[in-house]
């Protein structure tokens, strides 16, 4: 069994020796995807439920008297009515940000040339970054966020610290180079050559290193011309199994910049489309002001799209249509630092006011979702992380269903599973992380 120090794994992470684990509470586990089937068809709650762990997988999940009474030699954590997750994933954020979260509210243009990119031009210092990528990934573990896709800086140094910091503590991570040579400090530009050259040097020596995989990642069509954009996409065609990462129509005004820097474009999906960084693996974060043609071709292409809500509402950005998630891949994202939380279950909850603000309530099922499976598939690993079912990955968090007085209390009134699990969703904070286990290893600090 994996041995875990204050910083990470001290033992190999895959021993050669079989370990089981039996873990029991509720559990809550996904048959389909709750946007496109109706969601008490495919959300599965089990009151007196297991999840059996092997070897860092999940062996199998059932009622606890079922895995009891068929593995009655296994150790067993019994974590009452607490309730067993799979592990949050969240799609989108940017880690060198994490130092500058909650900074006083601005419009995107003016938040990057005051807070971002500054903070950023401090990722030249490998031990810097160092120390922030060991940071960030404490704070989202003791948020039970298992897996995470991250922009980087433009240096590559700041990739080869978030990968470490993940790597140490078991993580399945996406990470890249942020590649900009164009409106941005000169501290915080590259080229289109060393973008492509420093790009490839870092998916040679990461891509599929245990759980981290690299993600191609231009910051956004204006801080990158077109023959920049065209190189990654070159990059992108050598090495078609990794992510493309950016963002697109988060804000009007970015979008008319994008249409004087692009007058050749049709729309903003555009300048990414004919640079070759529209297919499927393409996942573009935000995308609330989209045309009707970019909402047909990014469905088309079988492109992901990443909800930001707390981003959306801090930054002053707009509001999702989360009627996109019955067409497309959407997953859900905090957007360190523009997001205003670290938090997976404060990101559930920004979802649902956004959502209510445009006619389109969502079910606790349909958010729980979006910050598990739905996030998995946005990142096409729904196959590895996400869910509890046999073979994925053993990254799951125990939720307290009633971790603080003002939860209890309503929790107490509840009528079904449901309603004592959405005031977590709207209340809930890391107060109610009970524990995390991240490729099958209970993570330091929980409480077992």
């Amino acid at each position: 069994m994996r041995i875990w120090a204050i910083y990470g794994p001290v033992a190999a992470p895959y021993p050669e020796t079989m370990t089981e684990h039996l873990l029991l509470g509720q559990t809550l586990h996904f048959t389909g995807d709750p946007f496109v089937a109706p969601w008490d068809h495919v959300a599965r709650h089990d009151s007196a439920g297991a999840v059996l762990i092997r070897d860092g997988k999940i062996a199998a999940i059932g009622t606890a008297a079922q895995l009891r009474a068929a593995h009655p030699a296994v150790e067993v954590t019994d974590y009452g009515r607490a309730l067993i997750s799979a592990g949050f994933v969240d799609a989108h954020v940017h880690y060198p940000q994490t130092a500058i979260i909650a900074s006083w509210g601005k419009r995107l243009i003016d938040w990057l040339n005051s807070y971002t990119f500054p903070e950023e031009m401090r990722f030249a210092d490998p031990a810097y970054a160092a120390q922030v990528a060991a940071r960030y990934c404490d704070l989202t573990l003791a948020q039970g966020t298992t897996s995470f896709c991250t922009y980087a800086t433009i240096h590559p140094g700041s990739v080869d610290a978030i990968f470490a910091a993940a790597q140490a503590r078991g993580q399945r991570v996406w990470a890249g180079k942020t590649c900009m040579d164009r409106n941005a400090p000169e501290g915080l530009r590259d080229s289109v050559q060393s973008a492509y050259d420093d790009s490839a040097a870092l998916l040679a020596r990461w891509h599929g290193v245990d759980r981290l995989s690299y993600v191609i990642t231009p910051r956004f069509a204006p801080t990158s011309t077109p023959e920049q954009l065209a190189a990654l996409g070159a990059l992108w065609v050598q090495h078609p199994d990794c992510l493309m990462q950016t963002h697109l129509s988060e804000q009007t005004d970015e979008i008319a910049w994008v249409h004087d820097l692009f007058p050749q474009a049709r729309d903003y999906l555009d300048t990414y489309e004919a640079q070759g960084l529209l297919r499927e693996g393409a996942v573009y974060g935000h995308a609330i002001h989209l045309t009707a043609r970019e909402r047909a071709r990014l469905a088309e292409a079988g492109a992901s799209l990443v909800h930001c809500p707390t981003s959306n509402t801090f930054i002053g950005s707009g509001l999702f249509d989360m009627g996109l998630a019955a067409r497309m891949r959407v997953g859900l994202a905090t957007d360190t630092g523009g997001g205003s939380s670290f938090s997976m279950l404060r990101t559930m909850a920004a979802a649902y006011e956004v959502a209510q603000l445009r006619g389109q309530p969502l079910h606790p099922a349909q958010l729980w979702w979006l910050a598990t499976q739905g996030s998995a598939r946005a990142l096409r690993a729904e196959h590895l992380i996400g869910n509890l079912a046999p073979g994925m990955e053993a990254d799951l968090v125990v939720i307290d269903l009633a971790a603080t007085p003002a939860i209890a209390q309503r929790a107490a009134r509840a009528e079904g599973f449901w309603d004592a699990l959405f005031p977590t969703i709207m209340m809930g904070d890391d107060r109610a992380v009970r524990a995390v286990w991240v490729a099958g290893g209970l993570r330091p600090g929980a409480q077992g």
